[in-house]
């Protein structure tokens, strides 16, 4: 099976499954955007939201904190899953990582796709308000190694402290095996394949589009 084109092929062909999938918390339809620190995750949902014409998107660095790394699951679901549940606007309070505090409340509007980006977006507490969970399909060590270079030598202690964290994280509570579809960054762009437990109009997506791909 071959993987789609890359370029903007991909995220136009996510986004139009997106608007396929059916709600998935309250009227929404949440999108997981999961994979290692340093993965490109925050860069691949922001393009996936332009393509859905500007969906909001909401980071798990803003819920998570030095002393809890991924002890943000209650803050998640009381702020934002349960507003979104009941069609209402969420409000979380974002934290700082230099101030090292909690900032002003943000709010998140019920739309009809809201994507979620962060190590553990796929986790267990967070999967049965998915719709579609995205992994990032980048080795551990080639993203930390990404994601030092992008922070530079001065976070090179809490680099060590994150990637013990999350080493642990994926060990108790991995992501991969639960994703809907598989994204590649590659030079042109990106491409992707289903997941694991990919959906059926995943899987279908992805043959119809290989059904008209002419042979080599």
């Amino acid at each position: 099976m071959t993987s789609t084109p890359p370029s903007g092929a991909a995220v136009t062909e996510l986004a139009s499954l997106v608007r396929e999938l059916p709600p998935s918390c309250g009227p929404v339809r949440l999108i997981g955007v999961d994979g290692h620190a340093g993965s490109g995750k925050s860069t691949f949902a922001a393009r996936l939201a332009w393509a859905l014409g500007g969906a909001p998107v909401l980071h798990l660095d803003d819920l998570a904190t030095h002393e809890e790394f991924f002890g943000w699951t209650r803050r998640l679901r009381l702020q934002v899953l349960d507003p979104l549940e009941r069609g209402e606007a969420a409000r979380y309070d974002p934290y700082d990582w230099e101030e090292r505090r909690f900032g002003d409340p943000r709010v998140l509007e019920p739309a009809p796709v809201v994507l979620i980006e962060g190590v553990g977006a796929g986790r267990r507490a967070l999967r049965p308000a998915l719709a579609l969970l995205v992994w990032m399909e980048r080795d551990a060590a080639d993203s930390w190694v990404r994601g030092r270079n992008r922070d530079g030598i001065g976070l090179s202690a809490f680099w060590d402290d994150w990637t013990q964290a999350e080493v642990r994280h994926f060990t108790e509570d991995p992501s991969r095996p639960f994703a809907d579809a598989l994204v590649h960054q590659v030079p042109e762009g990106y491409e992707w394949l289903p997941g694991p437990r990919a959906t059926a109009r995943t899987t279908h997506l992805l043959t119809e589009r290989d059904d008209l791909t002419p042979p080599p």
